[in-house]
């Protein structure tokens, strides 16, 4: 006689599509290889480490290749091949491979930040958390059901605290840790009780699932069901540094190494906002009504205040460059929340989280540009103020020119076409929506970051302070990174029908 337990062990029975999950899967191999090397490798051989660092995420990245001819699906269940906990589509291909190219790049940044650190920064400690959470930033957009995207959440976020205050005897560091620590840890907890609700009045982890119980929930489990949607919500909006809970980013900018800084202000906005496209578009579309107006007003909020509080740094404080473009990426994260909010309100929602991947892919690109500038003149000039760019274009041409035409990208301006074309694309999400409002509270805050970006690229080009016409030497990965910036943005402002083709992102 069998056991009533074994139709559903046998209902948890799940093959493995190796293939589809080869990129988060090969970064986290290479970490836990560095780790292991690490205990071998001589300490004048450590650099070994970086590189094969390097190697890894390129070939990570490369392993999304073999997966752009079509959906890939696993971790399915057996009684039902459409309820998967993992699926690579476009929409998971273009997020991953922002966060994979981004890990790249930041790890190009931090070959030479560890070499210049002089034994401050653990290095095989380094490689194996940023390769840990590099992995994890990869799987979350894949993750289709909630546990896997809280696992991948945290996966993602618990490395980069240690990260943020690994340098021995650092002050400011540790206190950039603990704040990053304390809001990240907050935003979880909140997380988790809100999915917990869910899982409670839906019977179900899996997004497509939730998206069809929750409407039919019993009315004694309405209220649960409400909280848990607020609840969740709330905790994804921590991860995004929407203001209100943005005040840990300047101290943790700050504080942490500046390829992690990069890191963290792209990859880890990544991992926020395609974590909670999923949450809302695919798992919660029946509160539209509740997450669309919730969406819209921390856009309009998140924007302003990152905006104001960019306008507001002193170009002679102390790191001021760093705070700057702090403050400058909670404003961004405000344009990026745009067209989420939009597609509670329009017939096609795909179009406007299609919006949301192709700005943040140029976001990506062109802020990490600005940060491998900074981590180049940030290597002579220690406290890194916005006031240590004068005259950048006649000790290091090229390297004011590209971060001119990385600012100038940013605030949408020309020759950075892809800039405007992204914040196009995004305005027009919040018109055809008829978020007339919102767009108008966009345009005004394009305005101010106008003000801020232009004055810090007219600042490159005047004369330098008497006695400072010093070279700045540019080491291999800075240049392997400034390079690839350099190009990637160039290229897709000639071509930025290569971005907005990402529109249809085969998410729904």
């Amino acid at each position: 006689m069998s056991s009533p337990a074994q139709p559903l062990a046998a209902s948890l029975v799940q093959s493995v599509d190796w293939l589809a999950i080869a990129p988060p899967t090969l970064a986290a191999v290479v970490a836990l290889a560095v780790l292991v090397a690490d205990l071998f490798v001589t300490e004048h051989r450590k650099a070994l480490l970086g590189w094969t660092s390097v190697a890894g995420l390129a070939a990570a990245t490369l392993m999304l290749l073999p997966l752009l001819d079509g959906d890939r699906s696993t971790f399915c269940l057996t009684r039902d091949a459409a309820v998967c906990s993992y699926t690579a589509d476009r929409f998971t291909l273009v997020i991953q491979f922002l966060v994979l190219g981004g890990a790249l790049l930041a790890a190009l940044l931090s070959v030479t930040a560890l070499k210049d650190a002089r034994k401050t920064l653990p290095e095989g400690e380094y490689w194996f958390l940023l390769l840990s959470s590099a992995a994890g930033a990869a799987l979350l957009p894949a993750s289709r059901d909630l546990a896997t995207l809280i696992v991948a959440l945290e996966v993602a976020s618990l490395p980069a605290f240690a990260l943020v205050g690994l340098k021995y005897g650092d002050r400011k560091s540790s206190e950039a840790a603990l704040k990053f620590f304390l809001s990240s840890v907050t935003a979880t907890a909140v997380s988790l009780m809100g999915i917990s609700f869910l899982y409670a009045s839906t019977g179900t982890l899996y997004l497509t699932q939730v998206a069809d119980r929750i409407q039919d929930v019993d009315g004694g489990l309405t209220t649960l069901a409400d909280t848990g949607v607020v609840l969740t919500l709330v905790g994804f909006a921590f991860k995004t540094a929407a203001v209100p809970f943005h005040f840990w980013v300047p101290d943790t900018y700050v504080g942490a190494p500046l390829p992690i800084a990069a890191y963290l202000s792209v990859i880890g906005k990544a991992v926020g906002f395609s974590g909670l496209i999923l949450v809302t578009v695919v798992a919660l579309p029946s509160y539209a009504d509740v997450w669309g107006p919730a969406l819209a007003a921390l856009a309009a909020l998140t924007m302003t205040v990152g905006n104001v509080g960019a306008l507001r740094q002193q170009a002679t404080r102390a790191y001021s460059a760093v705070r700057l473009l702090a403050w400058s990426s909670v404003g961004q994260a405000g344009y990026l929340l745009v067209p989420i909010a939009a597609a509670a309100y329009s017939g096609d929602a795909e179009r406007s989280i299609g919006s949301t991947v192709a700005y943040a892919l140029m976001y990506g690109a062109v802020n990490l540009g600005a940060f491998a500038v900074a981590a180049l003149v940030g290597r002579t000039k220690v406290l890194n103020r916005v006031a240590d760019y004068r005259g950048l274009y006649v000790s290091n041409p090229l390297s004011a020119l590209l971060l001119a035409f990385f600012l100038l990208c940013l605030a949408g301006l020309p020759p950075g076409i892809i800039g405007l074309f992204a914040k196009v694309t995004v305005f027009s999400a919040a018109v055809d929506a008829g978020l007339g409002w919102l767009a108008v509270i966009m345009a005004v805050n394009v305005v101010i970051a106008l003000f801020y970006y232009l004055q810090w690229t007219a600042l490159l080009f005047r004369a330098a302070p008497e006695g400072e016409t010093g070279k700045h030497p540019v080491p291999v990965p800075l240049t392997a990174a400034l390079a690839l910036t350099g190009v990637l943005g160039i290229a897709l402002s000639g071509a930025p029908q290569l971005v907005l083709r990402f529109t249809d992102t085969g998410l729904f």
